[in-house]
């Protein structure tokens, strides 16, 4: 989970950029504060009748449960603190209270229940809904390919959807730095900027930008499929709108919106974990964010001074300078 506040974090003044950005390294990385065994329960719930995994796989990025307050993205395995499935999702912060995670288990393909512990991230905004961690501590001898989220211990599999558990496999890391743009929205069209900014992310290292869209003009469409033919863009579909009412702001305004910026902050902590095996630092930043190193050629050694600097940090925090069109001196 991504929150501010909830990790720990390094200010750095070695740079120039437009907002806040966070590069998250995967080398050094911790849970927060409490451990895994104290946040979740010990033991598996049930084995319902004996039942053989079933249920239809999930072929959306957002995928709701029946209750209509729970939406799934994508579950991923996480053995850092011991052995659980993190799932990441939005939900209802206060109609949601209880969740069930039934895993799928290998090589037997029996279903095993575990209780969830719902983690709903505190920078929600005022918003309703909230980016989520659903938490579920794997039962013992059971390596599950799959799991079905669901509000009760019970009921019948073949019902639920089914969703792959993701980085179950341990990979070495393929690419040094990806960079993270979530929501892409508003039929953007700023295409000169976009490629400016791809362009200086490659000449600073970057291998991998990652863009969850929502939607984007037809221009920025033919931009997107060129780097997509490239190798450096990687598209996530973004339809959330079809399934919450969304606001373009950050902050809950009474105008009857479920979540807002389009659910940007729970696409930023998927894209964090959908590259926990895959990329060895993540960079949490917009098309009209650079950072700047000034005492280095490129982001790779200017990581590397940092962590020399920082042993065992895993988050880095760069601090924001704004440049407004309305000041202007005669020194620039």
């Amino acid at each position: 989970m991504i929150q501010c506040g909830r990790k720990r974090i390094f200010a750095v003044v070695t740079c120039i950029l437009f907002t806040s950005m966070l590069i998250f390294s995967w080398r050094n990385t911790q849970l927060q504060n409490n451990t895994t065994r104290k946040l979740l329960p010990q033991a598996t719930i049930a084995s319902p009748a004996g039942e053989l995994c079933r249920g239809k796989p999930a072929q959306n990025v957002i995928t709701a449960l029946k209750d209509n307050r729970t939406f799934i993205i994508s579950p991923y395995f996480d053995d850092r603190e011991g052995k659980v499935t993190r799932v990441i999702g939005i939900v209802h912060h206060k109609d949601v209270k209880q969740l069930y995670c039934w895993f799928c288990c290998q090589p037997n393909g029996k279903i095993y229940v575990s209780k969830a512990k719902i983690n709903v991230h505190s920078d929600r905004f005022e918003f309703p809904y909230g980016a989520t961690d659903i938490v579920c501590l794997e039962p013992q001898n059971c390596d599950p390919t799959h799991v079905s989220i669901h509000r009760s211990p019970h009921g019948h599999i073949d019902q639920l959807p089914r969703f792959e558990i993701k980085n179950r496999k341990a990979e070495t890391f393929s690419v040094d730095f990806t960079v993270c743009i979530s929501a892409m929205f508003g039929n953007y069209n700023n295409v000169l900027q976009f490629i400016q900014s791809v362009e200086m992310y490659k000449i600073l290292g970057v291998q991998k930008v990652m863009i969850y869209k929502n939607n984007c003009s037809h221009l920025m469409e033919k931009v997107l499929k060129f780097y997509i033919e490239e190798g450096t863009v990687e598209i996530i579909p973004w339809p959330i709108d079809s399934h919450l009412k969304v606001s373009s702001r950050w902050h809950f305004i009474i105008d009857a919106t479920h979540i807002g910026y389009y659910g940007q902050i729970t696409a930023l902590n998927d894209c964090i974990y959908r590259n926990m095996r895959r990329s060895k630092f993540v960079v949490l930043n917009d098309a009209d964010e650079i950072i700047l190193p000034l005492k280095h050629p490129d982001w790779k050694t200017m990581m590397s001074s940092l962590q020399k600097q920082n042993p065992g940090a895993a988050v880095f925090l760069f601090e924001n300078h704004i440049f407004p069109k309305t000041v202007s001196t005669h020194v620039f």
